[in-house]
């Protein structure tokens, strides 16, 4: 080829930056991604399109107006022949397709990770896209107005009582930002005036962000449990099913609403390449370039990057070194087409954000911490400077919503009770 091509795979925070730097770095490239979806979903304010705060366009990028120059491709990677330098996938519609390369670019991502507890992949509600973030938003909606209308007390309780699984950030932010959510649906049905909204937050760690600094922890616990959210560390789900779950503690909790934010792990797709991994990660030198394929890089949630401020580790699954990582792999690419030397991935953490909903928020940028409201105008502030895009309508919803709190309805996108609901509905890749 006259012109080198540089296929990217996924365009999650590490695939979107590598992208944009590769316009900037390598701009006589031609530049390909393949993605199941035309859009870069900003996952940390996944929480508040569930609680009915942003509307889902506002964190969906579009890609094909954010990356000019790049050719999208739509479709899910099924084969990747690093012999014959090649990349096959299937579109939307089931048609396969083909592209050859002269460097790859992996940055697949990470999907939900189920645990071996009967009824979990039937019974949990997943949380890793727009399509569950709306489908749990409906169906917390239909459940407090079914509970509106019983006459059976038992009934009622258990449709207002949320358990959510995993405290680690998704966890931690859903069951702060539902928990509110009840309260203002429970608000517009008069039948629920005197009702409890339950909600449970549990997890297998001996307490909640158990990745964090503890004082965020003790944050984070001190604002759920003041508002009545009942922590349960120490404990998981033992079984699952329509009605009811066994915690592991015996317990048998009644409830139609299983949350389940355990934690995600790397892409099946890393399983079929057939090379050396790290806790399921695909290990790559300090460059990020895949160790013993010099054409091939692999950057964020997919890849075993060493991380240098902590020899002997390697870097978190976390957005942050995603976009870092990203950018960096758009250089690296470039200067592996020019024959130059590569950099090696070093950051530092510069803090973490957990936002509790409400004017509540724990914090420690540059390792200051804080909370309460200075927490919360540090936290949206880092969000809008993140977002690659609609900026202005983010803060504008935020800005109604706090004179005008958004009112729930449903979009019909729960089935019936007793409809067949396969694993794949619940969760998605």
């Amino acid at each position: 080829m006259s012109v080198p091509r540089v296929v990217i795979v996924g365009a999650g925070f590490a695939g979107y930056n590598a992208a944009r730097g590769l316009r900037k770095y390598a701009p006589d490239a031609e530049i390909v991604m393949i993605n199941p979806t035309d859009y870069f979903l900003y996952l940390p304010l996944l929480p508040e399109v569930a609680a009915g705060l942003l509307e889902p366009r506002r964190i969906s990028v579009s890609l094909p107006d954010r990356l000019r120059g790049v050719t999208l491709v739509l479709g899910t990677v099924t084969h990747i022949d690093l012999e014959d330098h090649k990349v096959e996938w299937l579109d939307p519609e089931g048609r396969p397709g083909g592209i050859e390369f002269d460097r790859l670019v992996l940055a697949a991502g990470s999907v939900n990770k189920l645990l071996p507890i009967p009824g979990v992949a039937e019974y949990a509600y997943g949380f890793r896209s727009i399509a569950e973030a709306l489908f749990l938003r409906d169906h917390i909606t239909r459940q407090l107005e079914l509970a509106a209308t019983t006459a059976d007390r038992d009934e009622r309780d258990a449709r207002c009582t949320f358990v959510v699984v995993g405290a680690g950030y998704t966890g931690t932010e859903v069951a702060a930002q539902g928990q509110l959510f009840t309260e203002r649906v429970a608000r517009q049905l008069p039948a629920l005036r005197n009702q409890p909204m339950r909600w449970l937050l549990a997890d297998l760690a001996d307490r909640l962000l158990p990745g964090l600094h503890p004082r965020m922890s003790a944050t984070a616990d001190r604002v759920l449990r003041r508002r009545g959210v009942e922590i349960r560390v120490g404990q998981s789900v033992q079984y699952a099913g329509v009605d009811s779950l066994r915690r592991t503690t015996g317990e048998e909790i009644a409830t139609r609403s299983l949350i389940w934010c355990v934690g995600v792990r790397p892409d099946p797709l890393v399983e079929g390449l057939e090379l050396p991994t790290d806790h399921g990660r695909l290990q790559v030198h300090e460059t990020l370039v895949v160790r013993g394929r010099a054409h091939v890089f692999a950057c964020g949630d997919c890849a075993a990057v060493p991380d240098v401020t902590r020899p002997g580790s390697i870097t978190g699954m976390t957005a942050q070194h995603a976009q870092r990582q990203g950018r960096l792999v758009a250089r690296n690419v470039a200067a592996s087409l020019r024959g130059d030397d590569l950099e090696p991935y070093k950051h530092h953490d510069l803090g973490f954000l957990v936002d509790l909903g409400g004017w509540a928020a724990a914090a420690n940028p540059l390792n200051v911490p804080m909370s309460g409201p200075a927490a919360k105008a540090v936290t949206r502030g880092y969000h809008l400077y993140s977002l690659p895009g609609n900026r202005t309508r983010t803060g504008l919803d935020w800005a109604v919503n706090a004179v005008l709190p958004p009112r729930a309805v449903q979009f019909g996108l729960v089935g019936r009770l007793n409809q067949a609901t396969s694993p794949g509905t619940r969760f998605s890749s």
